[in-house]
């Protein structure tokens, strides 16, 4: 089969290689389409030690091609969206990928592959900071009066989808902070609930203020930041309650960066795919988990794709990248280079010249 291994640079070669096999509670998926993530050029340019010449195709989709001892959600045929294990063997960029039973979700036959493809790993990124780390209530058991809750980086799939969520939890006022996606939030809030747009575009000051403003002064106790640099976790900083304050980040900020009275919780998409164990009785936030996240996991996936096939929850708006598997390098190089905004790159499998039948 063919597949697509990445290394510094970003560079991508397209190499021959073999169909992987399931083993137990593992299907292997022939891949129709998979997302692309600004992890993927960030792990291509070595960003996790000891990791070179990878296959980091972590959201994918396609139809079910074999299954292993002990699946019994799924069949061979059956539709699929997945969420693959990072950093593990048999990603999607490939014509075959492994995908575990407990990390993929059935695909009604109106939602598209390329939609689909667009979802996992932020999406679940978006689950863990609302409702693992901050936690915000569910949207089964939503919330039952104002909560302000600031987005930053609202039209970044993280973000966007963090938005859709919150919504769905009954979650309003939101603070949306976007630069160049701002029409695009602009559909997902609700201005009747006192949700609005702050343009990031303006200036640190600027932003800090607009946000107090929409807030009528008032200091929430919740953020979650899609972008999480220094210059954003700041501006947050500036606006949320000094001593409850709780920020989901999706990447690793400084320590005392921000005053000690706010919480910076690492919603780092890795951890929904560890299975805690002992190590429940001791980590932060986990304390007393008798099972691992990774179940959180599941049934957020399973929330999700259920949200898809019945219309209440909407992908990412996606863009697919000519050439198939050959225009990986040029779509890895945008995400590097931010040329890439409110949309998700999807190759579409299919597209690669030299697949076999």
């Amino acid at each position: 089969m063919k597949e697509a291994l990445a290394y510094p640079g970003p560079k991508v070669d397209v190499v021959e290689s073999s169909v992987p096999t399931a083993g137990p509670f593992q299907m292997i998926v022939k891949v129709a389409c998979v997302g692309l993530n600004p992890k993927d050029w960030k792990v291509a340019d070595g960003a996790v030690p000891g990791v070179t010449y990878s296959n980091e195709g972590d959201d994918f989709s396609g139809v079910v091609h074999t299954v292993g001892q002990g699946v019994t959600e799924f069949k061979v045929g059956d539709r699929v969206g997945v969420f693959h294990k990072t950093l593990s063997p048999g990603g999607g960029w490939a014509e075959y990928a492994i995908a575990w039973e407990s990390m993929a979700f059935h695909l009604a036959d109106h939602v598209s592959f390329e939609e689909a493809a667009t979802v996992p790993l932020a999406a679940i990124t978006s689950c863990l900071g609302l409702y693992r780390r901050l936690p915000l209530p569910y949207p089964w058991d939503p919330c039952d009066k104002p909560q302000p809750f600031i987005v930053y980086g609202a039209a970044s799939a993280v973000g966007a989808y963090a938005v859709k969520l919150a919504v769905l939890s009954n979650i309003h006022p939101i603070i949306a902070v976007a630069g160049r996606g701002i029409d695009f939030v602009e559909t997902l809030i609700d201005r009747s609930r006192g949700d609005t747009i702050i343009d990031y575009r303006q200036g640190d000051e600027a932003v800090v203020e607009a946000i107090k403003a929409a807030l009528g002064n008032k200091e929430p106790e919740f953020a979650l930041d899609a972008v999480s640099e220094k210059e954003t976790v700041l501006n947050i900083s500036q606006v949320i309650n000094k001593t409850i304050g709780k920020i989901a980040v999706v990447l690793n900020i400084p320590s005392g960066l921000i005053p000690e009275g706010i919480s910076l919780i690492n919603s780092a998409v890795e951890t929904s795919q560890v299975d805690l164990g002992n190590d429940a009785l001791t980590w932060p936030n986990s304390k007393g988990q008798s099972v691992g996240i990774t179940h959180f996991t599941t049934v957020m996936l399973r929330f999700i794709g259920r949200g898809l096939n019945e219309g209440w929850f909407s992908a990412h708006p996606h863009e697919v990248v000519p050439g198939g598997l050959h225009g990986l390098e040029g779509a890895l190089t945008r995400l590097k280079n931010g040329s890439v905004s409110a949309t998700k790159l999807v190759v579409r499998i299919s597209d690669t010249n030299g697949l076999g039948n």
